[in-house]
């Protein structure tokens, strides 16, 4: 009787410190919502939008925020919650040295860490945690558990992650911007220049030959910029008929096979395939085909255009936004994104 009852209390011990509490929330908020504007515990995943190609992390420690980018795109941001005074969390360039879906800390009493990337052998590391909107943890990084649990998915071993100081980390990666700022492989900086006044579209597939490709139209930056493999290969000017109309926040997958009618890229070709992705705030749009007459708005450079047309295989990503996407927005229509200020 006694080894019965010593049994059942090793399982409920065991029970008992493997549940885990739930921090944060359950969902995305919708893919418009200004990262700036993200409450504690609140998040914005989109990875859907480009399911394949390198991902990396920065973790800006002023922000107390979390990005991820796939392809050179951001998919995520979240809060976070990273090291107290005494415990501050360490900046620079890590990789993601071990993952553990249910860890429990052996240095604090079996703290449960749910969706664990260790980042140190010595105990920072990426997870679920508590999240009261300033820096409470012991060095690591605090994630909300379901942020946590779809990075942790589409993440992989080796993965890069910036953590990044105000004192000693360029502006880019302490206030990123839509567009990775770092490389995937290295979490060096990558500066891209602008595009000069003389120059209609730029156009370089020799700096990644072969990987998946991500095409990202801006509104407000009146650009379109191609990503392979994690790197820009390309970016254009793009005209839009009736600039003031917005043209909303969209994404969308390659599919094989051809469309209806001609190809907004290259003049006399025929249109491919493309069907939406259902990201938050736009769930209603998973599967539905790209909208001929909204895309019809837009113009490239016809080389350009052709360029990028020749390069497309099933799997390309399109993400559609009205949002500026460059560091510094110096052209495009002047835009109020998001507004919580009351009237003056």
């Amino acid at each position: 009787m006694r080894a019965v009852l010593f049994f059942l209390t090793i399982l409920l011990f065991n029970s008992w410190t493997a549940a885990a509490p739930f921090w944060g929330e359950t969902k995305s908020q919708p893919v418009d919502t200004d990262p700036i504007l993200l409450k504690p515990g609140q998040f914005i995943w989109k990875g859907d939008a480009v399911p394949v190609g390198p991902i990396v992390v920065l973790v800006s420690l002023p922000e107390q925020r979390a990005y991820v980018y796939r392809n050179g795109v951001r998919i995520g941001v979240s809060s976070a919650s990273t090291g107290k005074r005494g415990h501050s969390t360490p900046t620079g360039v890590f990789t993601v040295l071990q993952k553990d879906r249910s860890h429990h800390s052996k240095t604090y009493n079996n703290a449960p860490m749910p969706f664990t990337e260790r980042l140190t052998w010595d105990g920072v590391a990426l997870h679920a945690g508590d999240l009261p909107g300033y820096p409470s943890s012991h060095g690591c990084v605090h994630l909300p558990s379901e942020f946590a649990r779809l990075l942790f998915e589409a993440g992989h071993m080796g993965m890069t992650v910036v953590i990044g100081g105000q004192k000693n980390e360029p502006n880019e990666v302490v206030h990123p911007a839509p567009l990775a700022p770092v490389d995937a492989s290295t979490g060096g900086v990558v500066k891209v220049p602008r595009l000069s006044r003389r120059e209609a579209f730029r156009w370089n597939p020799e700096k990644s030959p072969a990987g998946p490709l991500s095409i990202v139209m801006s509104r407000a930056d009146q650009r379109v910029l191609v990503f392979r493999n994690g790197i820009e290969i390309g970016r254009a000017r793009l005209a839009l008929r009736d600039p003031g109309r917005p043209l909303g926040t969209h994404a969308f997958i390659m599919q094989n096979g051809l469309g209806q009618g001609q190809s907004v890229l290259a003049q006399d070709a025929p249109a491919h395939r493309w069907l939406g992705v259902g990201i938050p705030g736009r769930e209603k749009e998973r599967d539905l085909p790209l909208n001929g007459t909204e895309v019809a708005r837009i113009s490239l450079p016809p080389a350009f255009g052709k360029a990028v047309y020749e390069s497309l295989v099933p799997g390309t990503t399109l993400l559609v936004t009205d949002a500026p996407v460059l560091e510094q927005r110096t052209t495009g229509v002047a835009m109020n994104i998001m507004n919580t200020d009351p009237p003056g």
